[in-house]
Parts: C-alpha cells; sequence; structure tokens
C-alpha cells in the first residue's frame, strides 16, 4: 500500500494550496480517509476527514470554512483544498486511509486510520 501526497509548498498568508494525496495497493472505497498535519514543536491533529460513503465530511475549528476536503473514488484520490491560508497552518501534512467499513462516527478516531502518507510540507510565510 503506498500513499502518496502532493501540493505542498510555500504560500502568503491569505493564499491558497491543494493538497493531493493519491492511494495504490489497497480499495479505497468503503474507506474514510483525512487529512492531518503536525506543526513544529507539536503533535499531530486531524484537520479533516470524509467518510466511507461520501455523507460526512468534518473539519478541525481551526480550518472550518478555509479548508475543503474531496475525494474521488475513481482516482483513489483525496483532496484538501486550503483557502485563507495563515501562519498557524504551517505544518506537515499526512493523509490517511482508514479502516474497511469505518462507521461515520468513528471517523473523527486517528485510529481508525491505518494507512499514511509520507507527509508534504506546507509553508505560509510573508
Amino acid at each position: 500500500v503506498q500513499l502518496q501526497a502532493s501540493g505542498g509548498g510555500m504560500a502568503q498568508p491569505g493564499g491558497s494550496l491543494r493538497l493531493s494525496c493519491t492511494a495504490s495497493g489497497l480499495t479505497f472505497n468503503n474507506r474514510p480517509v483525512g487529512w492531518f498535519r503536525q506543526a513544529p514543536g507539536k503533535e499531530r491533529e486531524i484537520v479533516s476527514v470524509f467518510s466511507r460513503n461520501g455523507f460526512t465530511r468534518n473539519y478541525a475549528d481551526s480550518v472550518k470554512g478555509r479548508f475543503t476536503i474531496s475525494r474521488d473514488n475513481a482516482k483513489a484520490t483525496v483532496y484538501l483544498q486550503m483557502n485563507s491560508l495563515s501562519l498557524e497552518d504551517t505544518a506537515v501534512y499526512y493523509c490517511a486511509v482508514g479502516k474497511m467499513g469505518t462507521i461515520s462516527s468513528e471517523t473523527w478516531n486517528p485510529s481508525s486510520y491505518i494507512y499514511w502518507g509520507q507527509g508534504t510540507l506546507v509553508t505560509v510565510s510573508s
């Protein structure tokens, strides 16, 4: 199983970036997907998750209204559109794919995610 993330880079405050993560070697459908991030000196935190059935998307309070998660099952890809970036969004972003059949109420539980990408660095700086 491989998760290949891309799209990180540098952006100015107020700018936008779009992260992508393509999975291979697993059945992508029927699994939740999510984005996590880890800022320097901080623990990894959930940013956004998307349930396996596509009905539920959840966001951390810090990114609500600015970030949008989406998925394309045909391409086995999950995206994170990040708008209105702030300095506090600087972090390494990780995509993750969860266990088959995870129920929606468990999509916010990090333990539900068993496959992880290598991380892509997002730096917001003026």
